[in-house]
């Protein structure tokens, strides 16, 4: 989420400025461009080495780069930046940016800077609640910045009470919500289902079938980019995914793929149900490998719970649901017919006719039909692209 955000961050004298090295490594870790600017009471604290190795761009400190003349340009830093993150920030500090002061390099930059200013502080129980700091925290946000609470807890001093500044991951946790603020599915909830079931015949065999995955992960990716919180139940795929605003979670079979979405259906704002969940699964799957004795083997199988079905069963007036639909022969038929009977929105019909599309490729070429029985017909083209069409098609009907 954070891919080639350009953050500047700020650090000051507190014993907190240790954890400014976690926070500079969680940034570069996601893909942002990171740059520092230290005190020089920060660096009792934190040696610039530290933040300037784990940035990958010198931690500065003062106005000049050695004895030649040559400036730290505190103007172009606050222009470079599209957000900068004063963690921690000393009482200190926090004083100085209120009043305008302007006695080094950080708050040179502050001044300048026309992006958006998080300040994260960090101080003692007492003195953070002292009249004069707190009217110095209320100016600054009267500003425009944005303050990052300090958190209750163990202090440096052994004391336990609020001025804890927040730990790294909470700072993370509050540039993804501003970067999401503008996107078009910030604070919308998405449930999506992916890949293959496999259904128990024994311990060692199962009943499944082709599906790779890939068209559930690339709509997870594409709605998280756009500002969804997603959870992405998925059959056994050999895919990953790394993005913060989506929760993976793994199973099997059929069953367990509908129990983990019913823990989340009744919090989701849309679900869409791209996962090929065996129709069918073995009624009693056996303890042990079974020996291969017979000529002639059978196995009796019993009707699988239909999750998109059961949960459209439960559908409230806020919840959009999508489907997929798989077919061999009378396509667009078969689909609509599916959106009555399972309580779809929209249906995305794939035909096995069509070269290209369906499992185990990495194109698709899809239709997609609303409860008005409109369609829309799309090309072949990647499943990254055929995520961006789907996820835009939600998004004009919402």
């Amino acid at each position: 989420m954070l891919k080639g955000k350009k953050i500047l961050v700020g650090v000051s004298g507190s014993i907190a400025a240790y954890k400014a090295a976690i926070f500079v490594r969680l940034l570069v870790k996601e893909g942002a461009e990171v740059k520092v600017i230290m005190t020089e009471a920060a660096k009792d604290f934190i040696t610039p080495l530290t933040l300037s190795t784990l940035s990958k761009n010198p931690a500065l400190s003062s106005f000049t780069k050695g004895n030649d003349g040559e400036w730290n340009n505190h103007v172009e830093l606050g222009l470079w930046a599209d957000v900068f993150v004063i963690a921690p920030a000393s009482a200190n500090t926090i004083g100085k940016m209120a009043n305008g002061l302007c006695d080094n390099l950080l708050l040179a930059t502050y001044l300048s800077a026309r992006c958006p200013v998080f300040f994260a502080p960090a101080m003692d129980l007492d003195m953070y609640q002292h009249n004069a700091v707190k009217a110095n925290i209320k100016k600054l946000e009267s500003f425009g910045n944005r303050l990052i609470e300090a958190r209750h807890g163990e202090l440096a001093s052994g004391l336990i009470g609020q001025g804890r500044m927040a730990e790294p991951e909470e700072l993370v946790d509050y540039l993804h919500d501003f970067f999401n603020e503008d996107k078009p599915f910030a604070g919308k909830k998405i449930l999506i289902t992916a890949g293959p079931t496999y259904e128990a015949i024994d311990p060692v065999r199962f009943v499944g079938n082709y599906s790779s995955g890939k068209m559930g992960y690339a709509l997870a990716e594409e709605a998280a980019n756009l500002g969804a919180e997603v959870t992405l139940v998925s059959g056994p795929t050999h895919l990953n995914i790394e993005h913060p605003s989506i929760q993976l979670i793994r199973v099997k079979s059929g069953k367990e793929m509908f129990e983990a979405c019913e823990k989340v259906y009744t919090q989701t704002d849309i679900n869409i149900f791209a996962a090929a969940v065996a129709d069918y699964a073995p009624s009693a799957p056996a303890t042990q490998k079974i020996k291969k004795t017979e000529d002639q083997f059978k196995i009796e199988m019993a009707k699988t719970i239909d999750i998109a079905k059961t949960l459209g069963a439960k559908k409230s007036n806020h919840q959009f649901n999508v489907g997929f639909a798989l077919e061999t022969n009378n396509e667009e038929e078969n689909a609509k017919g599916k959106i009555k009977s399972k309580n779809f929105d929209l249906i995305v019909l794939n035909s096995l006719q069509d070269s290209g599309a369906g499992f185990g490729h990495d194109t698709n070429k899809i239709a997609l039909i609303d409860k008005a029985n409109n369609i829309q017909h799309f090309e072949l083209k990647s499943k990254k692209e055929v995520a961006k069409d789907i996820i835009h098609s939600i998004l004009e009907k919402i």
